[in-house]
């Protein structure tokens, strides 16, 4: 497969985000074949350029959590609080197809490329804002990291478990989860206007993306039930050796005989404690198992996916990913070719097509190194 074959070629996103959710949208639709103008701060650049590592000797805006996330895309430094940075803007938005924006609610409007300022020049054009809270309500001006959705969401209380206070997540969900929603809407927008010659406005926010990723026992709460906390019911965590076992044994009947013969303990497939569903999942229940699976190292380590079709996993360090077959194939195909240097080597950005070219295919741009052909007719692709 060739790059004229992915399904976004011909398509030109104007990218004015920043930081992580942002970007994170414009990657998944630059890694899908769409031509990506990122647009910087003249001078500076985006602030994650300058984060932990830097892949270049003697540079200091090539960081790896740039890298990550802004592979492939072209860059132009524009000073958007200036009139005449307002005007470019406006041009540019005049030959793109898409816009997207993660400033806080407000900001866009005083630098003159809202949503209503651009669709006078370009009436079809998909604009989707990324924020913290959304565009309207009390918290619409609050600024947000995940960190700071993590708690608000409830994310860090679900989590606390028997911990004597809630903690810190490294998982960056809500900006990943948000960027996700913004490209799918994206490109739902794109396909009707290909069918209506309509465009769309998204508005996206970090925190109904990570409610609606909550436990799937969030419903249930909503209406009258248990709330379950963590550990979730049916979900384990044994110690195996020096190393741990995760394994889940509820979410499908077949899984709990399956589980019972890795354990060699068939006699608690007849045993009253443990005959339906809701009793397997309670917490004495769980401890059950939690003590026997460790019993078992034998059967419990390396074959017991393959001999018995169980739900387990080893709980895995980083370094661990990069050693593990699946994670060395996930991370060997995800190598980004740095901007002069060396590659970069990147997690993966899903999703992943058959034959097509690595999704991260595509160098790292120093800040405004295109600012001369990013007025160029979009549908031509280099």
């Amino acid at each position: 497969m060739t790059p004229d074959d992915l399904p976004l070629v011909g398509v030109t996103i104007l990218d004015l985000t920043r930081v992580l959710a942002g970007p994170y949208c414009t990657r998944l639709l630059g890694d899908l074949g769409a031509r990506v103008i990122k647009i910087e701060r003249p001078g500076e650049g985006d602030e994650m350029r300058r984060n932990y590592l830097q892949l270049e000797p003697r540079r200091d805006d090539q960081s790896s959590y740039f890298a990550r996330v802004n592979a492939g895309k072209e860059s132009v430094g524009v000073d958007m609080s200036r009139p005449e940075g307002q005007v470019i803007i406006r041009d540019l938005a005049k030959v793109v197809d898409v816009v997207v924006e993660n400033f806080m609610p407000g900001v866009v409007t005083k630098l003159r490329c809202d949503y209503e300022t651009l669709r006078a020049v370009k009436p079809d054009i998909v604009y989707c804002s990324i924020s913290g809270f959304g565009q309207t309500g009390p918290w619409r001006s609050r600024p947000a990291f995940a960190h700071i959705i993590n708690a608000v969401s409830g994310l860090m209380h679900l989590e606390q478990g028997d911990e004597p206070a809630p903690r810190a997540s490294n998982l960056q969900a809500a900006d990943v989860l948000a960027a996700t929603h913004a490209a799918t809407g994206i490109l739902s927008a794109l396909i009707r206007k290909s069918r209506t010659g309509k465009g769309a406005y998204f508005d996206v926010s970090m925190l109904e993306a990570l409610i609606a990723a909550d436990s799937v026992t969030y419903a249930a709460v909503l209406n009258g039930g248990e709330e379950y906390g963590n550990p979730r019911p049916g979900m384990i965590v044994a110690p195996i050796g020096d190393r741990y076992l995760a394994m889940q044994f509820t979410g499908s009947p077949q899984l709990w005989p399956r589980l019972l013969a890795v354990m060699g303990r068939p006699e608690l497939g007849r045993d009253s404690r443990f005959d339906t569903s809701e009793k397997r999942r309670a917490p004495a229940r769980r401890r059950v198992v939690a003590r026997d699976v460790p019993d078992r190292r034998g059967r419990a380590q390396g074959p017991v996916g393959r001999a018995h079709p169980v739900r387990a996993g080893p709980a895995a360090g980083r370094g661990d990913r990069r050693a593990s077959p699946g994670g060395a194939r996930i991370l060997s195909d995800h190598a980004t070719p740095g901007s002069r240097c060396r590659a970069c080597n990147s997690e993966p950005v899903p999703p992943r097509r058959r034959r097509a070219p690595s999704s991260s295919a595509g160098s790292v741009s120093r800040g405004g190194a295109h600012a001369r052909c990013a007025r160029r007719p979009p549908r031509l692709f280099a």
